[in-house]
């Protein structure tokens, strides 16, 4: 079964924030905005779209027994923790953070010159209690191009081991390049399209920020017209 979620279907917010501004899609219920369709999918329970104007921080903040991977899609995103001023993503990098039992942080803007825009997704882990760690990497974009790369990965693949049952792969598909996505029972995958052209999967059309749900289907055929895509499969058994 394919669900489409048309760009103006997806929770858009903004407001003001440590030096600057935030501008936010929210594909999953988060912080003031509860909808009841999209609380989770599988062990993916949020998946934000966030734009920092130039230099602006979200404030150090706590988080508790949560999976949060991090891919930087346009300028510098850094990492700070209570220990002290952490990573810089370039475009392509993507940061996995297991906070296990515990952790303060927060998302900064690292250039006061131009926007920073991120994609955060956040999944129940595998078991809790886990100690804290974070890890990260950076992506060439012809690594990624017409093929599904992971870039966190529960069964490693090269990438971050992510501490739930889910994958999160990145492609850049020239227009008329099609890939396939497999499927098995009991998976589903959430298809979210960043930026470029419309994306096609199975016969449905995704527009640009638009995003899609498949469950129960055995494969994914996917076309677009020169897109940047994030593809999250998961279990459809929710962790945690």
């Amino acid at each position: 079964m394919i669900t489409v979620r048309i760009p103006g279907a997806i929770y858009q917010t903004s407001g003001a924030i440590e030096n600057g501004t935030f501008s936010g899609r929210w594909h999953f219920s988060f912080g003031s905005y509860h909808d009841r369709r999209f609380n989770h999918f599988g062990p993916l329970r949020v998946l934000n779209d966030d734009t920092l104007s130039p230099g602006a921080i979200w404030p150090l903040h706590p988080h508790k027994e949560i999976e949060v991977v991090t891919y930087c899609v346009e300028g510098e995103f850094r990492h700070a923790d209570e220990h002290g001023k952490g990573g810089i993503l370039e475009r392509g990098g993507v940061q996995h953070t297991t906070v296990g039992t515990g952790m303060w942080h927060a998302e900064i803007n690292n250039r006061d010159d131009i926007p920073m825009r991120f994609i955060q997704m956040w999944f129940y882990p595998e078991k809790e209690g886990l100690p804290p760690s974070v890890e990260q990497m950076q992506f060439k974009k012809t690594a990624r191009t017409d093929r599904l790369l992971p870039l966190v990965s529960h069964e490693g693949q090269g990438a971050p081991r992510l501490r739930a049952d889910a994958t999160v792969y990145s492609a850049f598909l020239t227009p008329g390049k099609t890939i396939t996505h497999s499927l098995p029972n009991g998976r589903g995958a959430y298809l979210y399209v960043l930026d470029g052209g419309t994306a096609e999967v199975n016969g449905h059309q995704v527009e640009r920020l638009g995003a899609l749900i498949a469950t129960d289907e055995e494969e994914l055929r996917i076309t677009a017209d020169g897109s940047e895509l994030l593809l999250i499969d998961v279990a459809l058994i929710k962790a945690g």
